[in-house]
């Protein structure tokens, strides 16, 4: 079985350029591809989540774009699923806005998060959730986490219920160096897509990545080298 070998932040994205556009393949159907297969994990590693309640913390780049994929397949599912959108709408662009624009038309449930006062209700009613799924901040993540990320955060942290699960790397977590920052996401499973990311392996992130999984998101094989494993 094919296992992709440890890979950097700009690593990841020139398999993500190229796979573009040298390859052709569209950026929506790779962050299609990516939010579906961290549905499939979650779907198939959490047990049964019919009619259960999940949170979707989404922020504005592509990880919030992969976050509203992922509620659009869980609940196709049959899943109770919300999005908690950290940003306003306006900072929403290219993949990520038609993915949002998607769940919209399809009137899923999605509650602002930006505020003291709605991060705090969003806080208890997320203690009811099966799961909370971290979509909040991606790989191109450096330096600190500034407000509101950073209370989010926290208050994700703080709840004992859930399972939480991190899209591509935990919100906080510098993917290159393993640096945790002033708010880091403590993940019970981290979905990662096309490869491990080298920080992730770094004893320092082991208590915030949890389980590792990988998602292939289509990018040609060429593009993904191998681990050399001995």
């Amino acid at each position: 079985m094919f296992a992709p070998k440890p890979m950097t932040r700009q690593e990841v994205r020139e398999v993500d350029r190229a796979a573009i556009e040298d390859y052709g393949i569209p950026g929506v159907v790779l962050m299609e591809n990516a939010g579906r297969g961290a549905a499939r994990v979650i779907l198939t590693r959490l047990g049964d989540l019919t009619a259960e309640r999940v949170a979707i913390v989404c922020g504005a780049g592509n990880n919030g774009g992969d976050g509203f994929v992922i509620a659009r397949h869980l609940h196709n599912a049959g899943v109770q699923v919300t999005i908690y959108l950290a940003v306003d709408t306006e900072r929403l662009k290219g993949d990520a806005l038609i993915n949002h624009d998607i769940v919209r038309k399809m009137s899923l449930p999605t509650t602002p998060l930006r505020t003291a006062e709605q991060i705090a209700r969003a806080t208890g009613d997320m203690r009811s959730c099966r799961v909370v799924v971290d979509a909040l901040l991606g790989t191109g993540f450096t330096g600190d986490v500034r407000a509101p990320f950073d209370a989010i955060i926290r208050s994700i942290n703080e709840l004992d219920g859930p399972d939480v699960v991190a899209v591509d790397v935990p919100s906080g977590l510098d993917c290159d160096t393993g640096r945790t920052t002033n708010a880091t996401v403590r993940a019970d499973v981290t979905v990662t897509f096309v490869a491990p990311k080298v920080g992730m392996l770094v004893p320092e992130a082991s208590g915030y990545v949890g389980e590792i999984v990988v998602v292939d998101i289509g990018a040609p094989r060429e593009l993904v080298p191998a681990d050399q494993v001995e």
